[in-house]
Formats: structure tokens, sequence, C-alpha cells
């Protein structure tokens, strides 16, 4: 055993040093080559637009291309089916949305990829701020009344959501206050708004960039936002409606790699996007898209997920909602 031992050792120190120790020479010349950061969504959302100036300032660092790839499809299941089986070696990235690394996991009996097992957690990048809104001529003027509209005819308000987050969003609240509204599915917010101003719904829960053009237009009135750090002028949710323990809830989005991807290499990806993210003109630019940004340690950002889906697995398993 010990001239075992002995070979094995000797083995070892034959080795070349980038055998022994790939993740600090991957770290050191990283990038050498096109990044390619997929977004599970088409061009012009909320993800995709995060993901680009991200790569425009990323591009402009570190001298080579960051190419933004859209794959839209399947309740982003397609785009991080992509990345799960990419190379580990952080030239493919993913920038997740809520739903891909949290509620895709209750909602399908057989998801094609493992949120927690497949991914290596990079950073938070943004999170964008819903409003609950109803129309500005015929909706109530406050969470107040339209809590007492709907209590008053239990039943025949409907409200619509675009996504599973503003679903639940809607959900939660309507628990909390005791409400019975009708929820209607919607294919993305763009519907939903067409909803809201058709008469097919009596409130909608959206992000408030896409909202806010119709809102300054007179034709919708936001209520709350569902997000108290937010710097929106409207009052908060949980306040709005006299409910404390109402929690805070908005959509975020973050960057993660295939598993296996070196330690190394994805800290260098977290402080560049860190020090893209703290830049005042950045910010300036991100906040004016309706998207505030948001860094986190891989750490940090992976303990959040876990935090996250132990949550929203309660939410879901009380409304028994399946996409299969």
């Amino acid at each position: 055993m010990r001239k075992l031992i002995a070979a094995m050792l000797a083995l070892a120190g034959s080795l070349p040093a980038a055998a022994q120790s790939p993740a600090p020479d991957a770290a050191k010349d990283y990038p050498n080559r096109a990044i390619h950061i997929v977004v599970p969504f088409p061009a012009g959302g909320p993800a995709d637009v995060a993901a680009r100036l991200l790569a425009q300032r990323m591009n402009e660092d570190w001298g080579q291309p960051v190419l933004v790839d859209d794959r839209p499809g399947g309740n982003t299941v397609i785009g991080a089916q992509l990345v799960a089986r990419a190379a580990p070696d952080c030239y493919t990235l993913l920038m997740a949305i809520d739903s891909t690394l949290v509620m895709n996991q209750f909602l399908y009996k057989s998801l094609p990829y493992d949120p927690i097992n497949d991914f290596a957690p990079i950073t938070t990048t943004t999170k964008t701020v819903s409003v609950l809104a109803v129309p500005a001529q015929s909706g109530p003027a406050s969470v107040r009344e339209l809590i007492a509209r709907a209590k008053a005819a239990p039943g025949q308000l409907n409200y619509g959501a675009g996504t599973i987050t503003a679903q639940l969003m809607g959900y939660r609240f309507h628990k909390a206050a005791g409400l019975d509204i009708v929820y209607v599915p919607f294919k993305g917010t763009p519907e939903t708004m067409n909803g809201l101003l058709n008469g097919s719904v009596q409130l909608i829960y959206a992000a408030n960039t896409t909202v806010t053009p119709l809102i300054q237009s007179g034709r919708l009135r936001a209520l709350a936002k569902l997000d108290r750090t937010a710097p929106l002028d409207f009052p908060v949710l949980a306040d709005a409606a006299g409910l404390p323990d109402l929690e805070d809830m908005s959509v975020w989005l973050g960057l993660v790699a295939p598993k296996g991807t070196p330690a190394p290499v994805i800290g260098k990806i977290q402080q560049k996007v860190a020090q893209i993210l703290s830049d005042p003109a950045m910010r300036e630019k991100s906040e004016r898209t309706g998207a505030f940004p948001i860094a986190s340690t891989p750490e940090q950002f992976g303990r959040f997920i876990r935090d996250e889906a132990d949550r929203w697995s309660r939410v879901l398993k009380e409304t028994d909602i399946k996409y299969d």
C-alpha cells in the first residue's frame, strides 16, 4: 500500500501544472473568445434588454464579443436546457428568470433540467417591479376601494396576468385579503393590457415598465407597487391594503453557468457584472427600462434561489397549478 501511495504521489508530481490546477489558469485567460448569453425570451423583453446592457459593457471591458442569443419557448425551458448541456467553461451563460430556477420545478412533472444541480449561480442582475393596475375611468381609485368592490361581488371580478409570477402575485394578495377574483390567463404582458383595456378583466398585475406609457396617457391607473424597494411613486400593496404580513413580490433575473464551471471563472464574471451594475450611468440606463440592478455573490445567489424555491413551493402547492 505504501508503494502504491508513493507511486501515485510521484505520478501527480509529474503531471503538467495546467492539469493539476486548471481553474486558476482558466480564470487568468478568460475570456479569450466569444461569450454567449442565452436569453430564454424573445428579443425586446426585460431579460433581453438586461442581457444586452451587460453584454455591451463586458465586450468593451474585455475586448471579446459577448453575444445575446434569444431562445424563447417552453416557459424558458428551451433556453435553460441548452445551457445546462453546454460545456462548463463560462462561454455559454443563461440569463435566468425566477420561473426558470424556482417555479418550473413545481409546474412540470418531468423537467428536462435540474434548476439546482445543473447550474452554477453567478449573480443576480436585475429585478422588474410589477404594479396592480386598473382602467383609469372605470376602475377603483385605491386598493381599499378595489377590496370593497370585490367583496361586494364575489367571483364577479377578473384579473389578468401574463406570467406565472404575476399570476401568483394576484393569488397571494387575493387570498390574504379574502377576495374571490377569477384568474384569466394571457400570453404575455401586452395581451394582458389589452384584456384590461377591452374589459375582459378588471385588474392586472404587470411590469411597471410596460404599463407606464398607458398610465402616463391616462388610460390606466396604478393602484400599488408590489415591491417597496422600488423607487416608484405608488403606494406599496401591503400598506395600501392594510396587510402588513403580505410579502414584497418582484420578478428577478440572474446569470448562471453550467454546473462544473471552475469557481475562479465564476468569480471573475461576478466581479465584472457587479462592477458594471454599480456604475451610476449603467444604473440610470437600466432603471430607465424598468429594471433595477441588484448584484450578489454566487453564494448569496445560491441561497436566494433555495429560499425562493421554499417560499413559492408552498404557494404553488396551494394553487395546484401544473403545466403538464
